[in-house]
């Protein structure tokens, strides 16, 4: 039984898409990582700020903005820039200037990239540079553990997820180069 041959490029084209949309599941996870861009996690953080926070058990709230992402080639951590406003505490309504820097973790149960032994390099409050000095510097440095262990960074997404080879599961996360990446192991 002989085929038209009229359908040949159309069966081409199928099997073109069908092994585009093979490629983009094995390349997710090519040579067990995947990495992400400074902009990937930016557009997240986006998104999700700004943000209030409860300090001194309720009589004071940090509210971050604007948040900077940067991945500094050669450097194994990220850098973090916000700036904030402390409600209850300060007269001074300008916002101040925080930046951090941190190594990156995954958490399956967030399925997501969080902060991992953050280390603040910068606190600036108009009006009091005091702040930082004595229990004030205690404070932050819960607030920024709390907001590491319940905040991912970056989340992520299902679909990548679901395209996990079998037997695997994410290992580690590094900063390389300039990039985040995602490593996988058994």
């Amino acid at each position: 039984m002989r085929r038209p041959l009229h359908l040949l490029p159309a069966l081409i084209l199928l099997l073109l898409a069908t092994a585009c949309t093979s490629i983009g599941v094995v390349s997710a996870w090519l040579n067990d990582q995947v990495s992400f861009t400074a902009p990937q996690l930016q557009r997240q953080l986006d998104a999700r700020f700004p943000r209030s926070l409860d300090a001194l058990g309720g009589l004071a709230s940090v509210t971050l903005a604007a948040p900077r992402l940067s991945l500094l080639p050669g450097e194994p951590r990220l850098r973090l820039d916000f700036d904030f406003g402390i409600d209850g505490v300060m007269a001074d309504d300008r916002p101040g200037h925080l930046v951090l820097v941190s190594g990156l973790r995954y958490d399956p149960g967030t399925r997501g990239l969080h902060l991992d032994d953050p280390a603040l390099l910068q606190f600036d409050l108009p009006g009091s540079g005091a702040l930082i000095k004595g229990s004030a510097q205690g404070v932050l440095d819960s607030l920024l553990a709390e907001y590491a262990r319940r905040e991912p960074v970056y989340r992520l997404d299902d679909d990548l997820l679901s395209k996990l080879p079998a037997g695997k599961r994410i290992d580690n996360v590094e900063i390389v180069d300039g990039r985040v990446v995602v490593r996988l192991g058994r």
